[in-house]
Parts: C-alpha cells; structure tokens; sequence
C-alpha cells in the first residue's frame, strides 16, 4: 500500500506546475503565453527575472527529489525510481493543468537523480553550468546533460537498475526538447541575454 502512496504521491507532486502557479500569482500573467511558452524555471528565469525563475527551479528540483528519496528510504531503490518517475510524468503533463503541456524535466529529474545517483547528478549540473555559459543555450546545456547521465550514473557505479533508470530519463528528456533541436538544426534557438550569463557568473564583468 505504502508503494501505491508513494508513486501516485510522486505524480501529484510532480503535477504541480510551479512556474505556472508562481507567475499567475506574482505577475499576474500565465507563463505559457510569455518566451517559449514553456513552464519550467528556464523560461521563467528569462521571462521575469532571478528571483521567480530560481524559485521555480529549486521547487521543481524539490518535486522530483522527495519522492525519489521518500521512496527509496521507505521502501527500496525500485520504489524510489518509480516514485521519481511518476513526478517526471507529472512534470510534463499535469493534472492540475488538465494533463496540457508541462515542463521538460530537466529540474525535476535532477532532483530525482540527486536522490539516486547524487555524484552522477552532481556533475551533470557541472556540466549544465559550464556548457550553458559556453553556448548561453539553455536547450543545448540540458541535452549535453542528458546525454552525459546514463554514462555518469555507470562511470560512478551505481546498480543497474539506475543507470537503466537515467538512460531511460535522459530519452525522456531528448524527446521532449526535440522542438528545441529542430530549432537547433535551422540555427533559430534563442541565446539567454547577457544579463542571466552574468547572474550565473555572479555578477562579474
């Protein structure tokens, strides 16, 4: 019974559209109307500003991380991987916006991998930061991440049963940025403005 909370806990968690909340409630605008269209901290934080875009990042982080380790801790690492990956499903289509298009759970699934494969996790986010500020494209710094996870998680020596978890994740994640690589291929994916690259650097010059 425990296992059948967690997962479907997961997925409610995981349904909870953070960037679309926060911007309605601060902004007084809907997020899918602004940038990409896209809910995740990403368009947000380019949209609106640090403060909203970290918010929903970190939130979005947290979605996936507490089912993941409730799951694994409560129970085992298999109920910790599905519990993480109903609040992946929740992310990208969910239920509290009537199942429309969610986010591309590169935050939500970091936070599942940080409760499974946290070393693997760590240095995808290293990765992220220094492809991002190489290319200021956030798309190709989440893609360069996914690729690098299955690897990360088997490098690192997790069980089987992650690594499977992270290859399967990081297809997850290619699919739904496949709009960003088709734009990425016709050179029409937008560049993140120098103000968010020097918040990233903190505010270096």
């Amino acid at each position: 019974m425990l296992t059948v909370v967690l997962i479907l806990g997961g997925y409610l968690l995981g349904s909870c559209p953070w960037g679309y909340w926060l911007v309605l409630l601060f902004r007084h605008e809907d997020i899918r109307k602004q940038g990409s269209g896209n809910i995740g901290g990403s368009n947000v934080w380019r949209t609106y500003g640090t403060s909203l875009g970290l918010a929903v990042i970190l939130l979005d982080f947290a979605k996936g991380f507490v089912p993941a380790f409730l799951g694994t801790q409560l129970e085992s690492e298999l109920v910790g991987i599905l519990a993480g990956g109903a609040a992946m499903v929740g992310h990208s289509r969910p239920l509290f916006l009537r199942f429309a298009r969610g986010g591309k759970v590169i935050a939500t699934g970091g936070g599942v991998l940080f409760a499974l494969a946290p070393l693997a996790a760590a240095t995808g986010l290293a990765i992220w930061i220094v492809v991002f500020l190489t290319t200021r494209i956030a798309s190709v710094a989440s893609i360069a991440v996914a690729l690098f996870v299955p690897i990360g998680a088997w490098a690192f020596g997790y069980p089987t049963s992650v690594v499977a978890f992270a290859a399967l994740a990081a297809a997850f994640a290619i699919f739904l940025h496949r709009q960003n690589i088709r734009r990425l291929l016709r050179g029409q994916e937008p560049r993140s403005n120098m103000a968010l690259i020097q918040r990233l650097r903190g505010g270096s010059t």
